[in-house]
């Protein structure tokens, strides 16, 4: 197969192809808990999530989202030396997702953020809250149909025209929480990362 020939271009084409590009802070992240999540984080002290789509608390989630990263996929592959003389040849037999992505939150003064992630997370493990937890503290991990949903990350354009990309996680749920520092020296924004778990992502996008 031939190259294709240089051939002249205009303003125009530059304008069409390269002089939008797409700008990395233009994004919404959607957190969704199952309905049996939503229903354990009303059950404990100082935290209402509501029975369904709570628009105070959901928001909060979503708008609270620092940093996120759109996942990745790589094509597992067999090496074959033998079919020619000096050549070692890779063919592809499956398709594997990245296991984890990983999503930063500034935290307010009302540590709904650090409440809503540790409350799934204590559901998945249905940890007992009776009594002294230092004393008798014991769990029974939920069913996995129970705790793991769909999180989505939408990235768009600042002028909302276009098109988007949507992806959607498949069976997430949040595997774990990073240490967060605080200290004497000069303050900073307190910051929440957590890491989901999901089976694999759905790309779709709208014109």
């Amino acid at each position: 197969m031939a190259t294709p020939k240089p051939r002249a271009r205009n303003v125009a084409d530059l304008k069409a192809n390269i002089l939008r590009p797409s700008l990395t802070s233009t994004y919404e992240c959607h957190f969704n808990p199952p309905p049996a999540v939503r229903s354990w984080m009303n059950s404990r002290r100082g935290f209402d999530l509501g029975s369904g789509y709570n628009y105070t608390v959901d928001e909060k989630v979503t708008l609270s989202c620092r940093e996120a990263a759109l996942p990745g996929s790589s094509l597992a592959t067999h090496t074959l030396d033998n079919d020619h003389t000096g050549v070692t040849e890779r063919h592809a037999y499956r398709r594997q997702y990245d296991t984890t992505s990983s999503f930063t939150f500034y935290v307010d003064e009302k540590y709904d953020i650090i409440h809503f992630f540790e409350n799934w997370i204590s559901f998945i493990v249905n940890e007992d809250g009776s009594g002294d937890a230092r004393d008798n503290y014991n769990y029974r991990v939920n069913f996995p149909n129970e705790y793991k949903s769909e999180i989505f990350i939408r990235k768009f354009e600042r002028d909302y025209k276009g098109r988007d990309l949507q992806y959607k996680f498949v069976n997430a749920y949040p595997i774990s929480i990073n240490q967060m520092q605080v200290s004497y020296d000069a303050s900073q924004i307190l910051l929440c990362t957590v890491n989901f778990n999901f089976s694999r992502y759905i790309i779709s996008g709208e014109r």
